[in-house]
């Protein structure tokens, strides 16, 4: 069980633009046949999707191992009892953020996320939207604060990408990194 609970990870996905984000990192936790991927989507995530990437959020969600309904706030993800090794909210919407950062469980992204920052579980959050008006700002503060990592969708140029799947793959890396995941998705720097 123990191993199970290592490789088991909670992404959610909330209306923010960076869909494309959500994608390389649920395909990239796809190839890693030992990581079990629960999936959270708002309604909003659903929408930008559809603008985002021009397919159906059914053939997203299909990289995940399980999708829960986010009203659903008794699924297995909304409990400290159901062990993780983290979760990652990918693209974060300045509205998620800052119920996150407040404690405001008004759905099942929300009540995981909350979860995770009471267990003491590893919480990355990875805003996409600029500029940062002073209430995101505080609320970054915030959810620093209890706990979760603030990673913005920020990818570096010193690997000197060649495409937009290099930028994806960067922040990728990022995430993979915090949540303790072997993976090669994205040269690093001065290795080879």
């Amino acid at each position: 069980m123990a191993d199970t609970v290592s490789r088991r990870v909670v992404v959610g996905i909330s209306g923010a633009s960076g869909i494309p984000y959500a994608r390389d990192l649920l395909e990239t936790l796809r190839r890693l046949a030992a990581v079990e991927v629960h999936l959270v989507a708002t309604d909003g995530a659903r929408r930008v999707a559809a603008d985002e990437l021009a397919v159906p959020f059914e053939e997203l969600a299909s990289l995940a191992d399980v999708v829960h309904s986010n009203k659903d706030v008794g699924a297995a993800i909304a409990s400290g009892s159901f062990r993780t090794a983290g979760m990652v909210v990918v693209p974060c919407s300045a509205t998620t953020l800052s119920k996150v950062a407040y404690g405001i469980c008004d759905n099942l992204l929300t009540r995981a996320a909350y979860v995770h920052l009471k267990e003491r579980r590893t919480l990355i959050l990875v805003p996409r939207e600029a500029p940062l008006p002073l209430p995101s700002l505080e609320a970054m503060v915030k959810a620093a604060q209890a706990g979760a990592t603030v990673l913005p969708a920020s990818p570096g140029f010193y690997t000197q990408p060649k495409s937009i799947e290099d930028l994806l793959g960067f922040v990728t890396q990022r995430i993979l990194d915090l949540l303790g995941i072997e993976a090669a998705r994205s040269p690093r720097w001065k290795e080879s």
